[in-house]
Parts: C-alpha cells; sequence; structure tokens
C-alpha cells in the first residue's frame, strides 16, 4: 500500500480557546513528540477534511505515516484520537516521532481469510466465532505491519485458534504472549446437538 502522507503547520496559539477557534475553521490541533534526539514536542495543525480522508484506510491507525510540518517530512505514527462524541469529527490528534531504530506497541487489526472455505464450516458444519479483532504488537517501526493474517482454511470445528497460533511478520511479537497471556482469537463453533448441544446447555448454567 503507498504510504500516507499528511501537511501541517506549526501553531504558536495554545490553549481550550484557540483550538476552538482553529476547529470552527475546519483544522485540528495535534501534537508532534518523541524522537530519537529527544526533540521538543510540536504543536501542529492539520486540515480536518484531510484527516477524515485519512481515516478512511485502516492502516492510518496501524502504519507508520508522513507527516509533513511546514514542508518538512517526518516520520510519525498515530497514538491518539478525540473525536467528538456527537458528530464523531476529529477534536485532538497525538503522533510520535519514530526512525528505524524505534521500538514501538501497537494494536494492529486481524484480517481474517478463508472463511467461506473453512474447512471446519463447510466439512464440519461448524460456526466461526471472533474472539479478538485486532492485537497489540511490538515491533520496530520499520517492521510494523498493517494487519496481521488470520487464515482459517483449514480449521476444522472444534478448534480454537489461540495467539500462539498466528503468523507473524519477522520482528513483529504479541505483547500478550510476552506476559503469558495465549488469548483465543477465534473458533469454529460446532452446531448444537446430541452431547454438543447438551455441554452448551450446563456450560450456560
Amino acid at each position: 500500500m503507498s504510504e500516507i502522507i499528511l501537511n501541517a503547520v506549526s501553531r504558536t496559539e495554545l490553549g481550550k480557546g484557540a483550538s476552538r477557534r482553529l476547529r470552527k475553521l475546519g483544522n485540528v490541533p495535534a501534537i508532534v513528540y518523541g524522537g530519537k534526539k529527544e526533540l521538543a514536542p510540536a504543536a501542529v495543525t492539520l486540515k480536518s477534511n484531510e484527516l477524515k480522508k485519512a481515516a478512511e484506510s485502516e492502516a492510518f491507525f496501524s502504519s507508520v505515516l508522513s507527516l509533513s510540518i511546514d514542508g518538512k517530512a517526518e516520520s510519525v505514527v498515530l497514538m491518539d484520537v478525540q473525536r467528538h462524541p456527537a458528530t464523531d469529527a476529529f477534536i485532538h490528534v497525538d503522533f510520535e516521532r519514530v526512525d528505524a531504530s524505534t521500538v514501538i506497541h501497537k494494536v494492529v487489526p486481524l484480517h481474517f481469510l478463508n472463511e467461506t472455505t473453512c474447512v471446519g464450516v463447510k466439512v464440519g458444519g461448524g460456526k466461526i466465532q471472533h474472539n479478538l479483532t485486532e492485537v497489540e504488537v511490538t515491533c520496530k517501526a520499520t517492521n510494523l505491519p498493517e494487519f496481521i493474517e488470520v487464515d482459517m482454511a483449514k480449521v476444522e470445528a472444534g478448534h480454537v485458534v489461540h495467539l500462539s497460533e498466528l503468523v507473524l511478520p519477522q520482528g513483529v511479537e504479541l505483547v500478550a504472549l510476552q506476559h503469558d497471556s495465549d488469548q483465543p482469537v477465534c473458533s469454529v463453533v460446532k452446531k448444537a446437538g446430541g452431547d454438543d448441544s447438551e455441554a452448551t446447555e450446563e456450560s450456560a448454567e
């Protein structure tokens, strides 16, 4: 996928009043912090419509972005977004500067593949159940994946796919596994009937 490029300009007026004025003009206040050289945080402004368009891409939330501040490009990742509770419009955005050596923690989405041809569904008559739709990873910024794939093709009915079974890109680790938390990602649940039905009723009780 092509790199997402955002344009920003420095701002000197800070505070709630200044931020409200910016938003009325179709702009969104943001902060850029971090960096290997311990650069000072930079207060910037982005166009609301540009942010809205970028956010239409899943990669906006889980990949390294190119942020041009006053014409000077920096590599950043999105760290936090504040939205209006009623309109969902952007209120404030936080970015963190990164480079090739920066180790980051980021939540990335899961993409489930071959669900319609899953053996546990087609042959076993089961139903796919999702426990997770995203996972937190840690890696160098250059290795950050936009998403992680979960191939369901050979998952049989009754099987539970855990985090430890996911195929990860090189250099990427799951934060949960670093804490010995091998969580279930998804499963192919057998249809109720016979002994399975009784087991389901017992677990429900």
